[in-house]
């Protein structure tokens, strides 16, 4: 179970950071951005749900409201490669290409010629295609819309021209927010999981029950640079080698490890208020004596995560992914503990660098952005670790998810909630402790990574950088201030326990 935890870990410090785009017009010809956009389309003039597709570096900008584009029928070229001249009239019409045989500015060409007013590219994978001009050329003689969509995009509308229905389109790139307001769910998501991680023990713990000895991970300074050092390891295996088998390993992993974060937190919760509850009883082969209580939640718990797994790519999917893994870093942030600031230093610090590392300095060497490239799924047909918090966009017309890795929680909460425990030995109040500040200094950290996904223009963001200097920063600067960063560098869990004692 140990080593479990330890790799569920891995998965969680691999994604610490959140990602966004934002599409942006472009003035040379074969230089264009390459943005998202969306095809709207209509089947014999019934509007059908709007699909993603990509626009390429080379023809003419697409207008971000659909009042200024035109909608056009839909026509396979004849040969389907695009390669040589279509048997079937293209004029007035957006060309439908299949991928290969020819570079892609020699179909967009011929479909010019042939009179198209658009060209869209049948990508064979899934996944619009980042269509650019060959040998990085900057001179394009294309000028209409040139743009790329999905294999399943593609069939979709496959399956409507087959059976003799009329299709139409209309290519445009409407404008996105950076920001969307489901960033608000996830900031109150996040600080709320490390105010409830923290004060956990003191509203669920019953008074009649006597201290107990607890498993508790006291993190040292070998294992804080360990575990940073196997998570680049790990991270740019998942880069060279994801697939979607892996990525359902490690989907079997989160489910475990939300199984018993949820199992944790309910049963906690259910024998805090009901302790008469602990006495009922059964005896199980293999299990042996398990309270009955337990054993139903755990029933509960499975099925929860079944069923997630099952619909996790439904609309609502999201929901189960969130309850998961909010118990989940709650009973993480229970097992595992922080003795001191010295500790918490080399963990965050290690944190820190890992996370600026991966996300912008190693396209200098990889060529591609490796923890943005892991949390989007690129190399497993799309679909990310969970080992994240997801939000729908809810102003966003290209749908999609604000996404918070859950290392942006558990590193600072670790720190959050050692400096609850600091106070509740000193005897602090709450203005004169450190959980407040620390919690202020948390919230104002996600602030400013968002606002930074603003300035960057929806760059994907290392949370860390600001987080860390946020919460950690906040705690050495207060300690310094109020002559007590000796104490707090110095501290161990035995003190603290000896100071509870003394005050009892």
């Amino acid at each position: 179970m140990a080593f479990l935890w330890y790799f569920i870990g891995l998965c969680i410090l691999i994604l610490s950071s959140t990602a966004h785009s934002k599409p942006t017009n472009a003035t040379k010809s074969c230089s264009n951005e390459i943005n998202m956009m969306l095809v709207r389309f209509w089947v014999n003039g019934a509007e059908e749900e709007s699909l993603v597709g990509a626009t390429a570096a080379f023809g003419s900008v697409l207008p971000t409201k659909t009042s200024r584009a035109s909608r056009m029928p839909a026509v396979y070229t004849q040969p389907l490669n695009g390669c040589s001249a279509s048997s079937t009239k293209l004029s007035g019409s957006i060309a439908l290409i299949r991928r290969g045989e020819c570079d892609f500015i020699i179909k967009a060409t011929v479909a010019q010629q042939g009179g198209a007013g658009g060209f869209v590219l049948i990508n064979d994978k899934e996944g619009p295609l980042e269509i650019a001009c060959p040998n990085n050329s900057t001179i394009s003689n294309v000028t209409i819309p040139v743009v790329s969509l999905s294999k399943a995009g593609a069939d979709i509308i496959d399956e409507y021209m087959k059976s003799g229905k009329k299709v139409e389109m209309m290519l445009y790139s409407p404008d996105r927010p950076i920001v969307d307001y489901s960033v608000s769910f996830i900031w109150l998501m996040a600080v709320g999981t490390i105010v409830c991680a923290a004060l956990w023990k003191k509203f669920t713990k019953p008074k009649e029950t006597k201290e107990e000895d607890e498993e508790i991970l006291h993190i040292t300074a070998w294992t804080a640079v360990a575990f940073v050092i196997s998570a680049s390891t790990f991270l740019v295996l998942l880069y060279f080698f994801m697939s979607s088998w892996f990525v359902w390993l490690l989907i079997i992993l989160f489910c475990i490890g939300g199984i018993e974060g949820l199992h944790n937190c309910i049963v906690t919760l259910i024998l805090s208020k009901c302790s008469s509850c602990r006495k009922k009883t059964l005896k199980l082969p293999l299990f042996g004596e398990v309270t009955i209580l337990s054993l139903v939640v755990l029933v509960l718990a499975v099925g929860f995560a079944i069923w997630w797994a099952v619909n996790r790519k439904e609309s609502y999917g999201w929901i189960g992914q969130d309850i998961l893994g909010i118990a989940l870093m709650i009973t993480v942030l229970q097992l595992a503990q922080l003795p001191n600031i010295k500790i918490a230093t080399i963990l965050l610090c290690c944190a820190f660098v890992y996370d600026i590392f991966w996300v912008f300095l190693s396209p200098s060497i990889f060529h591609d952005s490796v923890m943005i490239s892991v949390a989007k799924g690129k190399n497993a047909g799309g679909e990310s670790i969970p080992m994240l918090l997801r939000v729908p966009k809810l102003t966003d017309p290209y749908k999609g998810f604000d996404m918070l890795g859950f290392g942006d929680i558990l590193f600072p909460g670790l720190l959050i909630c050692f400096t609850y425990r600091f106070d509740e030995a000193k005897n602090k109040t709450v203005l004169n402790g450190y959980f407040l500040w620390l919690m202020v200094g948390y919230g104002t950290g996600l602030c400013i990574t968002y606002l930074g996904l603003y300035l960057m223009r929806g760059h994907g963001q290392p949370a860390l950088l600001y987080l860390v200097p946020c919460t950690l920063g906040t705690c050495v600067v207060l300690g310094a201030v109020r002559r007590e960063l000796k104490d707090l560098w110095n501290n161990s869990e035995e003190k603290m326990a000896e100071a509870r004692l003394g005050s009892a």
